[in-house]
């Protein structure tokens, strides 16, 4: 089985159908550990569990928090924030990477406990503000708390705070808005890219998809826009995109290195999934040929 079908039963495992704040399944309990926040990079910091990624971005004017993890992981995101020395008021902005429940569960609290504003795609509105209902990936299951999107992004919109400035990329395929975002940080005289990478595992059948008619089309998009994106810093909504519990050790290792800088991981990352995804597709494309051959 490859890493890609692996990832999409995983997936879909991980949305079967629960009521908004129900106990985790086994599965998404693994992924939600604690774990000590730290700094990332400049002004970058991992604020998440162990496997679901939550990450905030210090500014003079405030901060930013990228992606609010299931409903039972915002507890851990605002005590990682206070841990580190901040103070949840002073979160202005929340972003988000897609509308699936282990990324936005728990944004209706942080909102709610941070007086933030939160910002999101077009395309991840309807689910954002219905409890995750009303997509294709769970139909009108009630996934978690709605929570409102105050300012709707298109492709390309820039979000700033404090002198500096996320970028988001619409990189549809995992959903029909699934977002990366970009920035620039800075550390020791150098400025690096920092890619906060949107899922890219399969969730639904690439061809003939009543649904998302659409998803094998976006798919290429994605990888197209992926592939000429300039990626430094290499982060991701789930750690295990872009090794988390590799890289920290590596790190405790040689304090004096820092792994997170990995721009070949990045395009390593980007060319395995897209094999996947083509490997997939090629699948997809005989079984219909032989369907039609009967």
């Amino acid at each position: 089985m490859s890493a890609m079908h692996r990832m999409t039963l995983l997936t879909l495992l991980c949305l079967t159908a629960i009521p908004a704040h129900a106990t985790l399944t086994r599965e998404q309990a693994e992924e939600n550990q604690p774990v000590k926040p730290f700094r990332i990079i400049g002004n970058v910091y991992y604020v998440g569990a162990s496997d679901i990624g939550s990450y905030l971005v210090s500014t003079p004017k405030g901060l930013i928090l990228l992606d609010g993890g299931f409903a039972e992981t915002a507890p851990q995101i605002e005590g990682n924030i206070r841990r580190l020395g901040f103070r949840l008021s002073d979160v202005r902005i929340l972003l988000n990477g897609h509308a699936h429940p282990d990324h936005a569960g728990g944004l209706a609290a942080l909102k709610r406990d941070s007086g933030a504003r939160l910002y999101a795609m077009d395309a991840e509105v309807v689910p954002l503000e219905h409890n995750g209902q009303g997509t294709f990936y769970r139909g009108d299951e009630k996934l978690y708390e709605s929570v409102h999107v105050d300012h709707v992004l298109h492709d390309g919109a820039n979000v700033s705070l404090g002198g500096v400035t996320l970028t988001a990329h619409l990189t549809a395929g995992h959903t029909p808005g699934c977002t990366t975002w970009t920035m620039l940080a800075r550390e020791g005289g150098a400025t690096y890219h920092v890619v906060f990478m949107c899922q890219l595992d399969l969730t639904v059948p690439l061809i003939h998809n009543a649904v998302y008619p659409r998803v094998e089309a976006d798919y290429e998009h994605t990888f197209a826009v992926l592939g000429r994106m300039p990626c430094d810093v290499f982060l991701g909504e789930h750690g295990s995109m872009f090794d988390l519990k590799g890289k920290l050790a590596r790190r405790a290792a040689h304090p004096t290195t820092n792994p997170f800088i990995d721009a070949a991981g990045c395009k390593r990352f980007i060319a395995r999934t897209r094999d996947e995804f083509e490997t997939e597709l090629g699948r997809e494309r005989r079984a219909s040929a032989t369907v039609k051959r009967r």
